[in-house]
Formats: structure tokens, C-alpha cells, sequence
């Protein structure tokens, strides 16, 4: 036998109002485990399927416990008893176990074990009972046995205990034999009555008969149809649905039999439904993965994408920040342009008005020089007048002759000089009035330059408050990017979580739809027991189990 080590004999405690079920193949390879069998266990769900029933087996149970479940069993009988099983990490609890033959066709093709919470009185009483079928083992005595999970002592005082309690087959028999010999006693009390042999032997013979046929008769009546009703019920323990018991009798037999195809209906039903509900919610949880599953897929796709927007866009901020410290930077030499082309605005205004100073000065020059010119005319005139004044008067006027022809000679140079002056009054007053025009021309220039330089600065100023503007705005875009982005990475998580639950959905349901299968309606099989690889069944777990999913 298995022997599983280490134990604790640290009992774990069986949760209250769980029902522990496994199904094996012949071999007692396990091809289906409830979510409940598998937490009390302590194994996963993969390291069950396909293994041995016998790797939950304690050290501390009797082989004849197991003996006798086989020999049960295999007769197609089921078996119950209490049972201490093994966890994974060594501890141990206690089960009702109960394990039924799952037939096909009248033979067996798998068992089904359905293990309850055992009452504690009950628990103590089979500690003390397999310790001591352990000492009997060791002793190479065999007086404490099991028989179709029942205890049945193997000395004198089991032998007179199942002699006075026998079963019902036994009790039959017992009465029809105490009927045969009432009537031989009756018969032989009425022969030594009469005196006659031939009497004796006819009452002998008809005493045979009656017991014959009491026994046949109370086995025709009771005896066959109840054991019609306890294979049929042995059938509905194992989950078979597909078969109905004739109803031939009347009177509590025939309330018996109609009682049992009313429960066979009555499951039937129920896993009916079961069965289509289970299929609809597994569909309808797969359709819910693959739905997930594609969101997920998309989710993940708009947090790449969100995320090439938010790299992007924090080169946009860098770009347009670059941009505004830029547009400040031009909006500076703007404003020093500005200045400057203001100063040299109002130079060339103060040479303009220079200018025109010096162009009326040379006007004015002009009007001295024509004085002049006309003063040294009028004195060219009188010295003619003294000259010829001098000449008529002789030699007494010879001297002031001298007289006049120097200050006519002096008229005359004056009037060359004024003439001089003059031209180069005008040459000067012709460049000054050019130059007047060209400082207007420049005046009007440095104006419509200051009035650019001003437009420019204007056009700069709103360049800068433009670009802050587009800089907050893309700040803005970048948060309430990033915002989405988080946003995004929260849906990829719920999204993540939802198809988590939504795969745990559908492998609850198949775990379901498992449990309900183990039950045969008519025109189907039962799915879970008989067939199906053990070795498949261990890797199909291995598969099916997804990451992060908690059993």
C-alpha cells in the first residue's frame, strides 16, 4: 500500500456544509475534482487529474479499509465509511466518504466519491477502531473487519451477533423454515393422534411443500422487488437517469417503486436545466473572454498609441517653449529697435530743422549780398559822378579824382566780391536745399521706418503672447494627454481584471458543467467518468489554468 509522508496529526478543519466529489476511472485515476476537493486537498487542480486517488491517502488508515471498498465496489455495490485522508502539506482530515460504481450497460466503468462532514463521535469512534485494526496487522490477527463498509467482527461474539441479526434474505428463509416445521410438528402431532404412518408422512411432505413455497412466495413479493429498488437506487446514486423501474406491484412496494422514478424525473429535470444553463453561461463567458480579450487588445494598442502622443507632444512643448523664449527674445530687440530708430528719428528731425535754419540763413545772406551788391552799384555810380565832378574842376580836383577812382576801383572789387559771394551763396543755398529735401526724404523714411518698427514690435508682442497662449494650451493637451493616458492604463487593468474574471467565469463553468455531466440522461453518456485520457486531463489543466487566476 501507498505510504504518503510527512504527517502532522494537524487535522484540518472540514468546511461546514461542503460536499467533497471525485470521480475515477478503473484504476482509480482521478478524471474529475470539485473546487472543493481540490481547496481541502491542498493540491492543485493539475497535480490531482490523472494521479492516483491514493495520493491523498493516510498513513494512519487500515488496508482493510481499502480492501473492503474494492471488493464493494467491484461487485457493483456502494460503500460508505469514514475515511482520513492526507493534505498536501502533511495534515489530515476526516470525511463521510461514500463511493459508488458508475455503471454502463450493467458494468462498471468508473466510481464516484461524494465525501460529507463526519460527526466528531463518529470520528473518535473510528480512530480507536483503525488503531486498533493497525495493532491486529502488526499481531497477524484479523479480528476487526469491514464488510461493505459496515464492522463485522471475525470471532464467536461477530459470529452470534450476525447469526441473531441476520439480513432480510436470511430472516425470509428463517421464517419460511419455521413455517415447514410448524406444519411437520402439526402433522406429526395429529399422526400420533390418528395412529397412522401414512398420515405422518403426508403431513411430513405437505410441511416441505408449504415452507417451499412460503419461501418462494415471500422472495417473489418482497424480497426480488426490493432488490429491483436497491439496484435502481444504487443506479441514481451513481448518476444514472437514463433507466425507470417498472412499477408491478401495488400496496407500499409499488409507493416504493413509483417514489423512485418520481426522484429519477424529479433529478432529471433539475440537471436538465442545469446542463442548459451551465452551456449557455460557458458560451456566453467565452464569448465574454474573447470580448475582453479584444478589448484588451485595442486598450493596449490606444496606451501605445497615447503614449507616442505624449512623447510627441512633449516635443511640441519643447519646441513651441523654445519658440516663445524666442518670440521674447525678438520682442526685446524689438523694443530696443524701437529706441534706437525713435533717437535716430529725432536726429535726423533735429538735422532737417538745421537745415532749414541754414536755408533760411542763406536767404537771408542772399538779401545782405544783394544790399551790398546794390550799395557798391550806387557807389560805383557816385564815384563816376565825383570822377567826372573832378575833371571839371581841374587840377583842383585832381586829388579828389585820386579819391574818386579808388573808391569807384573799391565799388568795383565789392561788387566782383558781392558777386562771388553771391554765386557761392547760391551754390550753397542750392546744396542746402537739397540736402533740406534729401533730410526730408530721410525724415519721411526714418518716419515709416519707426512706424515699422513699431507695427513689428506690435506683430512681436502678439507673436509672444500668441505663443504663451499655444504654450498653455499645449501644456494643457499634454495633461489632459497624460490624464488619458492614466486613464487608459486603468482600463488596461480593469480590462486585464474583467478578462481574468471572465476566464475564471468560464472555467467555473466548465468545472460545472463537469460536475453536472457526471449524471446519464437518456440518450447521453456520462461524460466525466470512462472516458478521457488521465494524462490529456493533467496537461488540458496545466493549459487551461491562466495566470494570476487564484483556484
Amino acid at each position: 500500500m501507498r505510504t504518503n509522508l510527512p504527517v502532522t496529526q494537524k487535522e484540518f478543519p472540514f468546511p461546514p456544509g461542503g460536499t467533497l466529489v471525485s470521480t475515477t476511472d478503473l484504476q482509480g485515476r482521478i478524471l474529475y475534482c470539485n473546487p472543493a476537493f481540490i481547496e481541502v486537498s491542498g493540491y492543485e487542480r493539475e497535480e490531482l487529474l490523472g494521479q492516483p486517488h491514493n495520493l491523498i491517502r493516510h498513513p494512519d488508515m487500515p488496508e482493510e479499509a481499502f480492501r473492503d471498498m474494492w471488493a464493494t465496489i467491484a461487485s457493483g455495490r456502494p460503500w460508505s465509511a469514514l475515511v482520513k485522508n492526507r493534505r498536501k502539506n502533511g495534515d489530515h482530515y476526516w470525511v463521510m466518504a461514500n463511493v459508488t460504481p458508475v455503471l454502463d450497460g450493467g458494468r462498471p466503468v468508473g466510481y464516484m466519491s461524494v465525501r460529507t462532514e463526519p460527526d466528531s463521535a463518529e470520528v473518535r469512534s473510528a480512530e480507536r477502531l483503525y488503531a486498533t485494526m493497525r495493532t491486529e496487522k502488526e499481531q497477524g490477527q484479523r479480528i476487526h473487519a469491514l464488510r461493505h463498509g459496515r464492522l463485522e467482527r471475525r470471532d464467536l461474539q461477530g459470529r452470534l451477533r450476525r447469526w441473531m441479526q441476520p439480513d432480510l434474505r436470511w430472516q425470509l428463509w428463517w421464517w419460511a423454515a419455521w413455517t415447514g416445521v410448524a406444519a411437520v410438528l402439526s402433522a406429526w402431532i395429529g399422526a400420533q393422534q390418528a395412529g397412522s404412518a401414512g398420515a405422518l408422512g403426508g403431513g411430513l411432505l405437505g410441511g416441505v411443500l408449504m415452507a417451499t413455497l412460503s419461501s418462494w412466495q415471500i422472495r417473489r413479493l418482497t424480497l426480488t422487488p426490493l432488490e429491483a429498488a436497491a439496484a435502481f437506487a444504487n443506479r441514481l446514486a451513481a448518476g444514472d437517469l437514463s433507466q425507470r423501474i417498472a412499477v408491478l406491484h401495488r400496496g407500499e412496494i409499488g409507493a416504493i417503486e413509483r417514489a423512485l422514478n418520481q426522484l429519477s424525473v424529479n433529478l432529471m429535470a433539475i440537471v436538465r436545466d442545469a446542463r442548459t444553463g451551465v452551456d449557455s453561461l460557458r458560451s456566453t463567458a467565452g464569448e465574454l473572454a474573447q470580448g475582453n480579450q479584444d478589448l484588451s487588445e485595442r486598450t493596449e494598442s490606444q496606451s501605445s498609441s497615447l503614449e507616442q502622443t505624449a512623447s510627441s507632444m512633449e516635443e511640441i512643448t519643447g519646441t513651441v517653449r523654445q519658440s516663445a523664449d524666442s518670440a521674447k527674445g525678438v520682442a526685446t530687440f524689438a523694443e530696443q529697435a524701437t529706441s534706437i530708430t525713435q533717437r535716430s528719428a529725432e536726429a535726423v528731425h533735429h538735422v532737417s530743422a538745421t537745415m532749414e535754419a541754414i536755408n533760411a540763413s542763406s536767404h537771408r545772406i542772399r538779401d545782405i549780398i544783394q544790399v551790398i551788391d546794390g550799395i557798391a552799384f550806387q557807389t560805383n555810380i557816385l564815384a563816376l559822378n565825383a570822377a567826372v565832378e573832378a575833371a571839371r574842376a581841374g587840377e583842383q580836383g585832381r586829388g579828389f579824382a585820386v579819391v574818386a577812382a579808388e573808391v569807384r576801383s573799391l565799388a568795383q572789387r565789392t561788387t566782383s566780391a558781392a558777386r562771388e559771394v553771391k554765386q557761392l551763396i547760391e551754390d550753397t543755398a542750392g546744396k542746402v536745399e537739397a540736402g533740406a529735401r534729401q533730410t526730408d526724404d530721410a525724415r519721411s523714411t526714418m518716419d515709416e521706418a519707426l512706424n515699422a518698427v513699431r507695427r513689428m514690435g506690435t506683430l512681436v508682442e502678439e507673436i509672444d503672447v500668441g505663443a504663451s497662449e499655444q504654450l498653455n494650451g499645449i501644456s494643457q493637451i499634454n495633461e489632459a494627454v497624460s490624464h488619458m493616458d492614466t486613464l487608459t492604463q486603468q482600463n488596461a487593468a480593469l480590462v486585464e481584471e474583467l478578462a481574468a474574471a471572465a476566464t475564471s467565469v468560464r472555467l467555473q463553468s466548465e468545472v460545472v458543467s463537469d460536475a453536472v455531466r457526471i449524471f446519464r440522461l437518456p440518450g447521453h453518456a456520462a461524460a466525466s467518468v470512462g472516458s478521457g485520457d488521465a494524462v490529456t486531463l493533467r496537461r488540458q489543466a496545466k493549459a487551461q489554468r491562466p495566470a494570476g487566476i487564484v483556484r
